[in-house]
C-alpha cells in the first residue's frame, strides 16, 4: 500500500458510500483509513450498521494529514451534518484543499464542503434538494462531477461510480477499467 485517503465517518453516515469506496481502494493497494469523527471508534451509521474505524479525527497529527493524498467524505444523514459541524473535518477540507489533493464527498456530504469555504467557483453536485445550499459554487445535476482535485457525486446508487473516479484519479484510467471488469460493472 503506498497511498493513503481518509474516509472521515460520522454518527449517522450512509453505509455503502464510505464501504463502497474503503473497498476499491484497498482492492487498489490503497491504504483507505476509515477515520471516526466522533470519541469512539465504532460509528453507528443511518441504517444501522456500526463499523469500527481505524482511527480518530482527534488521533491525526498534521503529518498524517500532509502525507494522505486526499480525503473521502460519504454521505447520510445525520452524518453529513455531522460532518459539517466538526471543527476538525473543516480543518482538513482546508488543508487538502490549499495542498491541491483529492477531496471527494458523496450525497448530502458536500454540505461540509461549503461549511469548510473550500468550494467557491467549483463545479459540484450533491443528493438532489440540497442544490440552494452551495452559493457560490456551480451546481450541476450530473451523476459525478469532477472539478480538477474535487469530485463529488449524487447518492447512494452511485457509490460504485462514486469510487471508481477516485480509484481513476489516484491510479490511472487503466487501473479503473481492470477494476470496474474484475467487479462486473461492465455487465448489460
Amino acid at each position: 500500500m503506498y497511498k493513503t485517503i481518509f474516509i472521515l465517518i460520522a454518527e449517522g453516515f450512509e453505509e455503502v458510500e464510505a464501504l463502497t469506496p474503503l473497498d476499491l481502494l484497498r482492492r487498489v493497494g490503497i491504504n483507505a483509513v476509515l477515520v471516526s469523527c466522533s470519541d469512539r471508534l465504532a460509528v453507528r451509521g443511518a441504517h444501522g450498521v456500526k463499523v469500527v474505524c481505524d482511527t480518530l479525527i482527534d488521533n491525526l497529527e498534521d503529518e498524517n494529514v500532509e502525507d494522505a493524498f486526499g480525503v473521502i467524505l460519504p454521505g447520510g444523514l445525520p452524518g453529513a451534518e455531522n460532518l459539517r459541524d466538526s471543527e476538525g473535518v473543516k480543518y482538513i477540507l482546508r488543508d487538502m484543499m490549499a495542498a491541491r489533493k483529492m477531496v471527494a464527498a458523496i450525497c448530502a456530504a458536500p454540505i461540509a464542503l461549503k461549511s469548510a469555504d473550500v468550494i467557491e467557483g467549483k463545479r459540484i453536485t450533491s443528493y438532489p434538494g440540497f442544490e440552494d445550499q452551495f452559493k457560490g459554487a456551480r451546481y450541476m445535476d450530473e451523476n459525478v462531477v469532477i472539478d480538477g482535485n474535487l469530485i463529488t457525486s449524487r447518492g447512494p446508487a452511485l457509490a460504485m461510480d462514486f469510487s471508481l473516479a477516485i480509484v481513476e484519479h489516484l491510479c490511472g484510467t487503466e487501473k479503473r477499467h481492470s477494476l470496474a471488469q474484475e467487479l462486473l460493472c461492465n455487465l448489460k
